[in-house]
């Protein structure tokens, strides 16, 4: 029976009459590693300050291991959560910031820490206010992974890091989670590159949940269709079509189904392809567009 880390139900965040998370209703599985997916302020990083009890909710709950993690130490300690823009006091060097690490997590690797450091060349002698944007991520991706916290968030971990170091982080984490199998949460807008990391996938728009299931089932569940817009809206005529996109007579189009036979078959003159992780998740977001001089208009989604 599949175990429970996270679940949530009606959680809704609005700010000053903005609704950043509507109603979402979700569980995440223990001791996976899932994809928190979706457009920029598509409500990714509410979610996971709410589940670590960084905000709260304007209405509905969350339970982390059954329970409310707010004002709940035992919870919360269970957890580690590194933002995107993480903090640290102005005069915080590394050593500081392991040391107040070993303190704040129970299962605390200094092992692993000292590894990592190494692994991404991160100098000790500057306060961490002059690193770079790849160095603090770097410190971000140290912390988080030699927390050894049961769930751990990271939010858009490989900001500023080039390929090696993103190359670094994949295979720590996998190497890592291998040794020692946890709860994983990772938001990130590099897709194609994390698709090897990801068991599961939470797809977010305007703060709502769009798709929820294993990375596996995710695959070869849409399809790609592409030619003269005449002949694709001709195609597309009941299907279930997740984006379309026109470019003078030309037309591209995300249809929410597995490809067939019978669509081949129907294709005619039509060029069908199987659709990446990455642009399916775009999909969500895209709608339907026309280009017109450059220039791109969002109309409604067609949901045939």
């Amino acid at each position: 029976m599949t175990q429970i880390a996270i679940e949530t139900h009606g959680l809704t965040r609005r700010y000053r009459g903005a609704t950043a998370l509507d109603d979402v209703t979700v569980q995440v599985h223990a001791n996976t590693i899932t994809g928190l997916l979706g457009r920029n302020g598509a409500g990714k990083t509410t979610l996971m300050s709410l589940i670590t009890a960084q905000d709260r909710p304007s209405s509905g709950s969350v339970k982390v291991g059954g329970h409310d993690p707010f004002e709940r130490a035992e919870t919360i300690e269970q957890m580690c959560f590194v933002r995107d823009n993480q903090r640290y006091p102005d005069d915080y060097t590394l050593k500081l910031a392991t040391r107040a690490a070993r303190f704040s997590f129970p299962n605390w690797n200094q092992e692993v820490a000292d590894r990592l450091i190494d692994a991404f060349r991160i100098p000790s002698k500057p306060i961490i206010k002059k690193y770079s944007r790849g160095q603090m991520s770097a410190l971000g991706i140290v912390l988080g992974l030699a927390s050894r916290a049961p769930i751990t968030f990271f939010d858009e971990p490989y900001l500023g890091l080039d390929a090696t170091a993103r190359a670094i982080f994949y295979d720590e984490l996998l190497r890592d989670y291998a040794e020692r199998p946890r709860t994983v949460v990772l938001s990130t807008h590099l897709i194609d590159e994390m698709d090897r990391l990801l068991e599961r996938v939470i797809v977010i728009d305007q703060g709502r949940i769009v798709r929820h299931e294993d990375v596996d089932a995710m695959r070869g569940s849409a399809f790609q269709v592409a030619g003269k817009a005449s002949e694709v809206d001709g195609f597309l005529s009941g299907l279930p079509v997740l984006s379309r996109r026109r470019v003078g007579g030309l037309a591209t189009a995300v249809v929410n189904t597995p490809m067939t036979a019978q669509h081949r078959a129907e294709a005619g003159g039509l060029e069908l392809a199987p659709v990446s992780l990455q642009d399916l998740v775009a999909a969500y977001g895209l709608g339907d567009t026309v280009a017109d001089d450059g220039a791109d208009t969002h109309m409604e989604r067609s949901a045939a």
